[in-house]
């Protein structure tokens, strides 16, 4: 939790947050700051600085440092509280006492992004703090837009999209429901772990799952199958998110392209460890990761012909809230 604010505790200057992020995403996510690296400096500190008030509302909700095994926390409800409180704070531009909250008040004042989207993430943790599970995939794809979905929402206003572009906002959404249904098939066990299950309610009746038996050996081949489906729906998010780097400058299309290749690998892995896919951890290795900042580099020369602008988003995916 956070410590109390003193009311005449200054905001740090833009370097030293800046530095706090940079020191974050370091720690909390190699992928995000490898692909991080490509945009242009300011892009990239704006990247940093959002990432930062991520990773610091994730781990105040669950009970983390930047990232590692969930816990269980106590005091759900009273963390959630904290939470938005000092997100308010930062989005009034008033002082915080935390960096990353105080980051995240200067980047959402430079890039003018849409108070919505923050308040939006922040429903997403108060799911989680009343202990709720998703009944079906629409509720699974709702809980995604709102801890996923929406930060891509927000990157793409940071990377200098129209906050009215709606056709561009949508597919900046599609790859943070991308990456988010990657990390439910990767994070089945550890969720369980915690209590916690992301898995549709009617997804497990439909694999005669009984509730809480989902990672038992016997049920592993069952498990599997919906490891598969996240993959698949995953890799249907993503080619659609493909298709919205027409309206990025040629750096930050780089830059989503490659997170968009190494974080879909580890639905990929998923999907192709099978049965096995939760006896350890997930990951995407560094040369693969550099593999995909090359192949990103030539998909961005050759985007114009391999994503067409004007393609149609496929109506068959979900479609984010509206303003």
């Amino acid at each position: 939790m956070t410590d109390p604010i003193a009311p005449d505790r200054a905001v740090p200057d833009r370097t030293a947050l800046v530095a706090h992020a940079r020191d974050s995403i370091a720690r909390g996510s190699r992928s995000f700051a490898m692909a991080s690296k490509l945009f242009d400096r300011q892009t990239r500190e704006r990247a940093w600085l959002l990432y930062a008030w991520c990773r610091k509302c994730d781990d105040i909700a669950d009970g983390q440092d930047h990232g590692g095994a969930l816990s269980v926390v106590a005091d759900a409800q009273a963390r959630l509280s904290d939470m938005r409180v000092m997100t308010d704070r930062a989005l009034r531009g008033e002082p915080t006492g935390d960096p990353a909250f105080d980051g995240f008040g200067l980047v959402m004042r430079e890039c003018a992004i849409p108070h919505r989207y923050a308040h939006d993430l922040i429903e997403g943790f108060a799911l989680d703090a009343r202990d709720w599970r998703p009944r079906s995939q629409d509720d699974m794809l709702r809980y995604c837009y709102h801890v996923a979905g929406a930060v891509g929402c927000m990157m793409a206003v940071l990377m200098g999209v129209d906050p009215q572009d709606d056709a561009t906002l949508d597919r900046a959404c599609d790859l943070g429901l991308a990456f988010q249904l990657a990390n439910i098939a990767r994070d089945i066990g550890e969720d369980e772990a915690a209590d916690r299950c992301y898995l549709p309610v009617e997804w497990l009746v439909e694999m005669d799952i009984p509730p809480g038996e989902h990672m038992k050996p016997w049920v592993r081949p069952r498990l599997a199958i919906l490891g598969r489906r996240l993959a698949d729906m995953a890799a249907a998010y993503e080619a659609s998110a493909r298709h919205g780097t027409g309206a990025l400058q040629p750096r930050a299309a780089w830059a989503v392209l490659a997170a968009a290749g190494i974080y879909g690998d580890i639905a990929r892995t998923v999907a192709r460890r099978g049965p096995m896919a939760w006896d350890h951890r997930v990951v995407t290795r560094k040369s693969d990761k550099l593999m995909w900042v090359a192949r990103a580099g030539l998909q961005v020369i050759g985007r114009a012909r391999r994503w067409p602008g004007g393609t149609v988003r496929p109506e068959s995916l979900w479609r984010r809230p509206a303003a």
